[in-house]
């Protein structure tokens, strides 16, 4: 079982290798490798999870060359790897099937499809790594994938965007690669299990001071790949310009998995996180959310309003994150991966509008429920399920960080929440109405729904959307989202079962 982990860095590598080498003769080969690539990666994560628990500790490892930790370079997956696994592959696989169509008006169709499994590899690579400077090179193979995608096309506002998105993650890479630097020099290891416990076990007057600098230059780092307030700047303008399924790639998991996760993976489980510094997490949850959701209700062109509400978004996330209480991790947790389905969902229907309309103003747009029904049923979906509107996954997740922020005596983090949730819920009421079920003040007789590969992947999502709940039952509770809970609530624990297994 172990050696199926680094399969999810090989396989996608692989993808990208037969792309750029055989897929230039044929357009179909391209489809039908990229879709396989993101079947297999999903199925494998759903392998490891039934067979996670089996395992002990409940983590699986595995030695790249053979050689043990710290020397050798170590894959570790856990219950939150997992969770991040079946995420970025199930939401890939849905944007993969969804280009088949979408992508047929760009040239190169197989550098697209290079670039995407190359930014595959490094989420998935970002994921299972346990070392703190191969982390760094996933994140950057992710990175520089996604910049080129961001400027798939050749419409000057696609390269401003792509360039203003290249400037400032370069300067956020930096800034993590110090930290990196910093804790070498310090700790002189690199593997995340060993800076964990060789911190812990070290005498050292400083140590505190040093793991404050450090957290805080992460949080700056991270916070910019995270596209949080105020490190914002760069994220509407590459969700505009970018293809709809990589817009839907990039709120959905691309920013999840090489801004928050890798931050909270090493606040957590390497340093282990002291009050100060959940605070900041707070605040920045709080600007994140209050800022986001105000600019998305000034916005007309739908693709940057969803922009700005998934900075909103992340901010629940940071929140529950950032309150540390059982409850406020399990709903941060379980906002994530909701909002990868609902954001990924409400972008690929501005794909499909787009594509059909060649438009994004939604004063343009209107009566598109007689025209293009599925679409507009899963906008509907997407939009009640990022409003929490019940009973779609938002609103569980959205209530339980609500009630969380309660019981922490949190109470003023627990009305923004709620009022940012409102104001969400009235810039999504004027996207259905101007939209979808508004009068149209533009001719839309020649209009129908898109193809069915663009509709399939919205109607997966949708139906996540509906059903996503049901993970709250006490029977998959206790299986998958608990499990997630412990590993950032045990904290530097982690280290320890790591160690006991390489």
């Amino acid at each position: 079982m172990n050696n199926i982990i680094p399969l999810f860095v090989i396989i996608p590598l692989a993808g990208a290798f037969l792309n750029s080498l055989l897929g230039r003769f044929s357009k179909l080969f391209s489809d039908i490798l990229s879709n396989i690539v993101c079947i297999l990666t999903t199925f494998f994560s759903f392998v490891i999870l039934f067979n996670l628990n089996l395992s002990p500790n409940n983590i699986l490892t595995y030695r790249v060359g053979g050689w043990v930790a710290p020397i050798g370079i170590m894959l570790v997956v856990d219950h939150l790897s997992v969770l991040m696994l079946l995420t970025v592959n199930l939401v890939a696989l849905c944007c993969c099937i969804y280009s088949i169509s979408y992508m047929e008006k760009y040239t190169d169709k197989w550098k697209y499809y290079a670039l995407f499994m190359i930014m595959l590899a490094g989420m998935n690579g970002v994921i299972i790594t346990s070392d703190i400077f191969n982390m760094y090179v996933f994140l950057e193979i992710a990175a520089i994938a996604s910049y080129a995608l961001v400027a798939f096309g050749d419409e000057s506002e696609k390269l401003e965007a792509s360039f203003k998105y290249l400037v400032l993650g370069s300067v956020a890479s930096a800034i993590i690669l110090l930290s990196i630097a910093l804790i070498y020099s310090y700790v002189s290891s690199l593997n995340l299990a060993d800076i964990s416990l060789t911190l812990s076990n070290m005498v050292d007057v400083n140590k505190v001071y040093f793991i404050k600098f450090i957290s805080l230059l992460l949080i700056v780092g991270f916070g910019v790949k995270s596209a949080l307030v105020p490190f914002h700047s760069w994220l509407p303008d590459a969700h505009q310009s970018a293809p709809a399924p990589i817009s839907a790639m990039s709120s959905g998991v691309l920013i999840k998995t090489l801004g928050i996760y890798a931050m909270v993976r090493i606040l957590f489980n390497i340093f282990g996180v002291g009050q100060k510094i959940l605070s900041i997490i707070v605040i920045l949850g709080l600007l994140s959310m209050f800022v986001g959701v105000i600019l998305a209700l000034y916005q007309w062109d739908y693709k940057r309003l969803l922009a700005y509400h998934s900075i909103s978004q992340f901010g629940y996330i940071i929140l529950g994150i950032g309150l540390a209480t059982p409850l406020g991790i399990l709903g941060g947790l379980f906002h994530l991966i909701n909002h990868s389905v609902f954001k990924s969902l409400l972008f690929l229907t501005s794909g499909a509008t787009e594509s059909t309309l060649g438009t994004r103003d939604l004063r343009r747009m209107g009566e598109l429920n007689k025209k293009m029904p599925l679409t507009t049923f899963s906008a509907l979906i997407g939009s009640m399920s990022i409003s929490g509107i019940p009973p779609f996954n938002g609103f569980w997740s959205k209530l339980i960080i609500i009630v969380a922020c309660i019981q922490a005596k949190q109470y003023f983090a627990g009305f923004i929440a709620t009022i940012v949730s409102f104001l969400t819920l009235s810039s999504f009421t004027k996207v259905l109405k101007y939209g979808f079920y508004g009068k149209s003040e533009v001719d839309h007789k020649n209009i129908k729904e898109v193809p069915d590969s663009m509709v399939v992947p919205m109607i997966i999502l949708s139906l996540c959307c509906i059903f996503m709940g049901l993970l709250l039952l006490p029977q998959i509770r206790q299986y998958f989202l608990d499990n997630v809970v412990n590993v950032l609530q045990h904290g530097t624990i982690y280290a320890t079962k790591v160690f006991e297994l390489r």
